[in-house]
């Protein structure tokens, strides 16, 4: 079983949505589209799309009217509080991103044949390297020069893409999101990871009130669209734009917006139906 997101700890009632789906293309559609919509963690086997959510966050009547658009049904099971941590960390295993880098937990080995070592606290927040989203932007940032500038990262989860920004030189950077976990877990990883350059931050939006030279999101296509304006705003003449949580099919519609926004198109990588585009301002 693959598990393709994962959970926050809470202990409260889980539900369980289990989905009778084969089709590849239409699991990640819908994976990307429940998250959007509360769900924070999915299981993954060769028939079944199982997607988690607290309990008193499920919208059931949302749900229906998503799933009926695919001809879909599904069953729903309580899932009584339990420790996701102590779940997680008996799985976490380390990702490595060829030669370049690998992301992995304390109690895990060094890695010796890569360039660059992050170490988390495997705990539930989104952005582990597991996901094809966060390795594809692990992947990208080898290619991009950060050393000596400013970058924000929007959408920081566990802080593992602002961690790799210090690594690669970036002087001072600003992790976003508007998670209370997500912060506290990111700020956990930017300590064991001993980083001095990084700011954490709470919002729900990208409103900068200074110029980036690398600016990161890694979210989604609803997301992306609503602050592409501040993203935009926010990059230095020549600056560059990395985007992730992004479908295969959301590619046209976003570059669609981004030559609107006069930002020029340098590359665009796929892993699994997911994609990153690398732009830069159009100077």
């Amino acid at each position: 079983m693959q598990a393709t997101f994962v959970f926050n700890i809470l202990m409260e009632n889980y539900i369980r949505i289990a989905i009778k789906v084969e089709d590849e293309r239409v699991r990640e559609e819908l994976i990307a589209r429940l998250s959007i919509n509360g769900f924070d963690g999915f299981e993954e086997d060769e028939k079944i799309l199982a997607a988690f959510i607290v309990e008193d966050k499920l919208n059931e009547q949302q749900l229906k009217s998503l799933l009926n658009a695919y001809s879909l049904t599904y069953t729903k099971t309580i899932i009584p509080p339990q420790n996701w941590n102590e779940v997680w960390e008996s799985s976490f295993s380390p990702v490595v991103v060829g030669d370049f880098c690998a992301v992995r937990a304390h109690f895990h080995p060094a890695i010796a044949t890569v360039k660059n070592e992050i170490i988390i606290t495997p705990k539930m927040s989104f952005g582990t390297g597991h996901h094809a989203t966060t390795y594809l932007m692990l992947q990208e940032m080898e290619h991009i020069s950060f050393m000596g500038k400013r970058t924000a990262d929007f959408g920081t989860g566990t802080g593992v893409l602002s961690i790799m920004a210090e690594k690669l030189g970036s002087t001072a950077i600003i992790a976003i999101d508007n998670d209370d976990w997500s912060i506290a877990n990111a700020g956990e990883n930017i300590s064991q990871n001993n980083c001095r350059n990084i700011v954490l931050k709470k919002a729900d939006e990208f409103s900068p009130l200074v110029k980036y030279g690398v600016i990161l999101a890694n979210i989604n296509r609803n997301i992306i669209l609503a602050n592409l304006d501040g993203l935009v705003f926010g990059l230095e003449r020549g600056g560059m734009l990395l985007l992730s949580g992004l479908l295969k099919q959301d590619e046209e519609v976003v570059l669609k917006e981004c030559s609107n926004h006069n930002l020029f198109v340098l590359k665009t990588v796929e892993r699994d139906n997911w994609i990153a585009i690398l732009l830069q301002e159009n100077n």
